[in-house]
């Protein structure tokens, strides 16, 4: 015979009992995260902390918001979001008390409409007619630069102040981000938009087609642009406008002894040698014009130079030239509003390091005409390199170095644009008021640029490893909102480095 259970205990398995307390505790854990609202709380009016459910979860970093405290609808912008577990208290049905780890997606942001401080703000993702208004009361009186729209407000046009362009502006972006065809998409909108001439340091032959329209391009777009086609003029060794030509009496001291290999202290007659040269040019009675010229001088000091010129292969050089106009002539009066400097059609590095080192010569040597100037540098990295070891690169990255630091003042105004953003000097960079990132996948070089950009914050940064093609992140002096995500826009003019059409990938017939 059974006897029954003095205790009157549930005849429940423990199994059933655990599994009914974890479904409780989910149900529990699940209504608390969806019932948490996105709310937002700020201790000095300029920035927030927020928490939000990560359910249905719209906002994401970046994301324009609206918060709304006491009857007050202000403008941000969130900077940083991650998902983090808090611990909740509960109280079930029959009294006892459990903790919950409740997941919430927190973050920080930005008030874009600075006030009084807030408690417990409503928050809820800004509509593009709302971003809209708030850009138009903070639109500045110069000509605005529309480049694409923004990321994160489709349909709203990102514009660029083009005031801005007056603090030097750094571009990087990995291979394959669309930084070539976006540096060529701001080019245009500078010609159309502004009257700022340009020079262009060109290595890679990618903007030889700046003053052609691509024939897809918008018809509105495209009727503007040709009012200023004329206006582009390259300077090249073959199919260019003009031939890229220099001559090695225009070339400075320091560049001449730097291109024959010349030390000041080792090779004392040689140098001296090259000290009369220029003493001659300067008394209106030169020795000699062209590197040439030097084999047959009277002069043993002279003819020594020609030879070592020979030997170094100088002598076989295109840019050499005692009769046509030299891009240094045309730099010093220049003709045209934008010069682009086809480095790229050159057939030896050495022959880019010299042009690059001339030009840049040439445009601190005018300075003082005060005439602005965007000197747009692309590969940069090779042009005025944290390391540079060759000699002629040496006296350009010191060149590069002194215009930004100090090229402002004359309206020498400076466009960098590079793969490899470690590899430019730290002190050129480190003058850029503006940044303009693409792609970049080196969280070495992420961090590098959060400490050379302080004013962006390191959460926007952070995302440039995940953008798409020809996005980007633009901040500082021409970004009137601050900082931002922007989808880069098309293009009116050629663009000369697309990739190659992988025609070679498609299948062949089996």
């Amino acid at each position: 015979m059974e006897r029954e259970d003095p205790t009157g205990a549930d005849d429940e398995a423990p199994g059933d009992w655990i599994a009914d307390r974890l479904a409780s505790y989910r149900a529990t854990r699940e209504r608390i995260e969806r019932e948490t609202l996105p709310l937002a709380t700020s201790v000095d009016g300029r920035t927030f902390d927020l928490q939000a459910s990560l359910h249905g979860l719209r906002l994401r970093i970046g994301a324009y918001v609206t918060v709304e405290s006491d009857g007050e609808t202000r403008l941000g912008q969130i900077t940083e979001l991650a998902q983090r577990s808090v611990s909740v208290e509960v109280e079930d049905a029959s009294g006892s008390h459990a903790a919950i780890l409740v997941r919430l997606a927190v973050g920080h942001g930005l008030l874009l409409d600075r006030g009084a401080p807030f408690h417990d703000a409503r928050v809820s993702v800004a509509g593009a007619r709302v971003v809209a208004q708030w850009l138009d009361r903070i639109r500045p009186d110069r000509s605005v630069l529309v480049i694409g729209e923004l990321l994160d407000a489709p349909g709203v046009p990102a514009e660029l102040d083009s005031g801005g362009l007056g603090r030097h502006t750094f571009m990087c972006g990995q291979s394959g981000s669309g930084k070539t065809y976006s540096l060529g998409l701001l080019l245009e909108r500078i010609l159309t938009e502004t009257s700022l001439s340009l020079v262009v340091l060109d290595p890679n032959s990618d903007h030889v087609g700046l003053g052609k329209v691509r024939a897809d391009a918008d018809p509105v777009m495209a009727e503007r642009y040709r009012a200023v086609t004329d206006q582009v003029v390259v300077w090249g060794a073959e199919h260019a406008d003009r031939a890229l030509r220099l001559r090695f009496d225009e070339l400075d001291q320091r560049a001449q002894a730097a291109l024959l290999g010349i030390d000041p202290v080792v090779d004392v007659d040689e140098f001296d040698a090259l000290v009369e040269l220029l003493a001659s040019r300067a008394e209106g009675r030169p020795l000699v014009t062209g590197l040439s010229e030097m084999l047959d001088s009277p002069l043993p000091s002279v003819r020594q130079l020609g030879k070592r010129a020979r030997n170094l292969g100088v002598l076989d050089w295109s840019v050499w030239s005692r009769t046509e106009k030299s891009l240094l002539q045309e730099i010093a009066r220049p003709t045209s509003r934008c010069i682009v400097v086809d480095l790229g059609s050159l057939a030896t590095m050495a022959e880019q390091r010299v042009v690059s080192d001339a030009v840049v010569a040439a445009l601190w040597a005018r300075r003082h005409a005060r005439d602005p100037v965007l000197v747009v540098i692309d590969e940069a990295h090779n042009i005025c390199a944290s390391d540079p070891e060759h000699p002629v690169s040496r006296n350009t990255t010191e060149r590069v170095v002194q215009v930004a630091a100090e090229g402002r003042k004359y309206g020498l105004y400076l466009l960098l644009s590079t793969q490899r953003p470690s590899k430019v000097h730290e002190n050129v960079v480190s003058q850029c008021d503006n940044l303009v990132l693409m792609r970049m996948n080196g969280a070495a070089d992420v961090r590098d640029l959060e400490r050379l950009f302080s004013f962006v914050p390191p959460g926007l940064m952070a995302g440039a490893t995940t953008f798409g093609m020809g996005q980007a992140l633009v901040g500082g002096r021409i970004f009137p909102p601050g900082a931002g995500y922007v989808q880069m826009g098309a293009r009116v003019s050629e663009e000369g480095g697309a990739d190659i059409p992988q025609t070679w990938a498609r299948p062949t017939g089996r």
